[in-house]
């Protein structure tokens, strides 16, 4: 692979069966990559959407004793009051921003464009939904928790107040505990339509993902983006 090593490899693609009319924009957790998460929107692919899932860049991560990891920003900690990467969020939600900039200038338009992300890649899924000023589909928010939480009010949100959100959280998650999905769901009501937020939890479910979860996540995506031809 030719080109400096800040640039990460480019994201994992399932195209659309048939044109693409709504692209599926989704973020892997630290330390892995687009591939896996390919794989499983594969195996719940509708015909008409286009799901790209890019790789975050590799860095050091202060939580993993500085080893480096693709990461799409620096994680300090993992408590509640744990010190947050706030330039690194921001920089990571600004290259989200640009991949979804990328997808409208391909012929899709932002309000067919559903983000989303498993951990990390939640968070950072969240973070860009509520600070981008590009209308999106909806969000799907994985195992994960709303970064710089404190930053964030009413007043800051852009074009989304109204976005459709599904939140799934595992309740035997020994990593990024139910508690976070919880108070990310209280948070998230108190700033967009609480009646478009919906909270799944799944028994036994560690940080990972099960069948009824993706097909949890293939039927919101079939609502948030109908076909249209």
């Amino acid at each position: 692979m030719c080109g400096n090593n800040m640039s990460a490899p480019l994201p994992a693609i399932v195209p659309a069966a048939r044109k693409a009319t709504a692209a599926v924009i989704f973020l892997h957790g630290l330390g892995d990559t687009g591939h896996g998460w390919a794989e499983a929107m594969a195996g719940i692919r509708t015909p008409h959407v286009k799901y790209i899932c890019p790789h975050a860049p590799v860095m050091p991560v202060s939580l993993n004793m500085n080893m480096a990891m693709p990461s799409w920003f620096d994680i300090i900690g993992l408590s509640l009051d744990a010190e947050e990467d706030e330039t690194g969020i921001k920089k990571a939600a600004e290259s989200i921003k640009a991949l979804i900039d990328q997808e409208i200038k391909n012929g899709i338009p932002s309000h067919r464009i559903v983000l989303g992300g498993f951990s990390q890649g939640g968070a950072l899924s969240l973070y860009t939904a509520l600070t981008t000023h590009q209308k999106l589909a909806g969000v799907v928010a994985l195992s994960c928790w709303l970064p710089l939480r404190n930053s964030l009010s009413k007043s800051v949100i852009g074009s989304n107040k109204e976005i459709a959100i599904l939140q799934c959280h595992g309740e035997a998650d020994p990593l990024v505990p139910l508690i976070f999905g919880c108070l990310t769901v209280e948070k998230l009501k108190t700033m967009l339509n609480p009646n478009n937020i919906a909270f799944k939890s799944y028994p036994r479910m560690p940080h990972s993902a099960c069948p009824e979860e993706m097909m949890d996540i293939k039927q919101f995506i079939e609502k948030q983006l109908p076909p249209i031809d």
